[in-house]
């Protein structure tokens, strides 16, 4: 009698152990998010200069990326007719090498130049996505 009463107990004190497991444990399911939407909710914002002098204008800057592998190359170029509706799209395209990287966001620079006009509005894309921009 005393025996079963010893595994009895033992059984209760398992379900309760088991129990308090069960809902101490965080699930990891329920606050995810998913990549995608991570990486559509933020716009990338890009430090931009632009020097003008002479027709001529330099463009500089820096941008946040993911690791310290990835590299950016820039193209800058007039859009529009040559009228009123005529601006600057500054185009940065990121590729990431295959290698093994850190895994750090790490500030990459860049610069571009370009014959235009000095009074043109500047559009800036990431990757085709319209980045924010803040001046350097």
């Amino acid at each position: 009698m005393n025996q079963k009463r010893l595994w009895i107990s033992a059984a209760i004190i398992g379900v309760f152990i088991f129990i308090g497991f069960v809902l101490s444990v965080p699930h990891t399911t329920r606050d995810a998010v998913p990549i995608e939407k991570q990486n559509a909710a933020a716009a990338p914002t890009v430090a931009l200069r632009d020097t003008y002098k002479k027709g001529v204008h330099l463009f500089a800057g820096s941008l946040l990326v993911p690791t310290a592998c990835t590299t950016a190359s820039t193209t800058a170029s007039l859009i529009g007719a040559a009228s009123s509706t005529e601006s600057i799209l500054i185009a940065l395209s990121l590729s990431t090498d295959a290698r093994v990287c850190l895994q750090l966001p790490t500030q990459v620079t860049f610069s571009a130049v370009l014959v235009a006009p000095d009074t043109l509005p500047i559009t800036v894309t990431v990757d085709g996505v319209v980045a924010s921009t803040t001046a350097l």
